[in-house]
């Protein structure tokens, strides 16, 4: 009985250092546990900038790159547009489609076949729109009384421009003619294209070019 009042004190003496230790321990712990967790975010947010950065500049450099080349094509295209007159230029532009026309394909023909090439086209052309002078060549407009009725009235039928030249081979040709004229509707359009096309056959050192039938 005269021993218990002694070892309670010492009990309690140790349950207080216990508690104390573990409450250090437990106060201890938890600030180690969190400095690499707060250190980490900026390590893990600096890598992220460069790879925006780098993005951001390669689309600048791309669209920079590109800028001219849709410029240089639209300058190219109005180019183009301005070297032909305008539809209804009339007469007056005829020149300048015949001069773009002898610039596309420059000529390679004698002067003297080219002649006969562009008269036998001009006729051709003439009288497969209008009708005027069909009989010339059965061959190719068949039976005069059973020709198809022309589709272009003559008041204002007009060739702008053409030229002959060689089509492959020196025994062929084709006549490029540009022209104008109203058909049946009344509607009249200019810059019309038509080709021609030709063979040269020889009897007796003479050459003939003969127009071959449209298909």
């Amino acid at each position: 009985m005269t021993t218990s009042p002694a070892r309670s004190p010492r009990l309690l003496l140790i349950a207080t250092g216990v508690l104390v230790v573990a409450g250090v321990i437990l106060l201890t712990v938890p600030h180690t546990q969190s400095a690499p967790s707060a250190s980490a975010p900026p390590r893990a947010a600096a890598p992220t900038s460069h790879p925006s950065a780098s993005a951001s500049g390669g689309r600048t450099g791309q669209a920079s790159g590109s800028a001219p080349a849709p410029a240089s094509t639209a300058s190219a295209q109005s180019a183009s547009a301005s070297a032909l007159p305008p539809h209804g230029e009339g007469e007056a532009g005829d020149a300048v489609i015949q001069k773009s026309l002898e610039g596309a394909w420059p000529a390679d023909l004698a002067a003297d076949e080219e002649r006969k090439l562009l008269a036998a086209g001009r006729g051709l052309l003439r009288a497969d729109a209008t009708g005027i002078g069909r009989a010339k060549w059965p061959a190719i407009f068949g039976d005069p009384g059973q020709a198809v009725a022309p589709a272009f009235a003559t008041a204002r039928f007009r060739i702008q421009a053409a030229i002959a030249r060689r089509d492959g081979s020196p025994n062929k040709a084709v006549v490029h003619l540009v022209w104008a004229g109203t058909d049946r509707g009344g509607a009249y359009t200019d810059r019309r294209i038509t080709d021609w096309y030709f063979t040269r056959t020889s009897t007796k050192g003479a050459s003939t070019w003969t127009p071959q039938p449209r298909t």
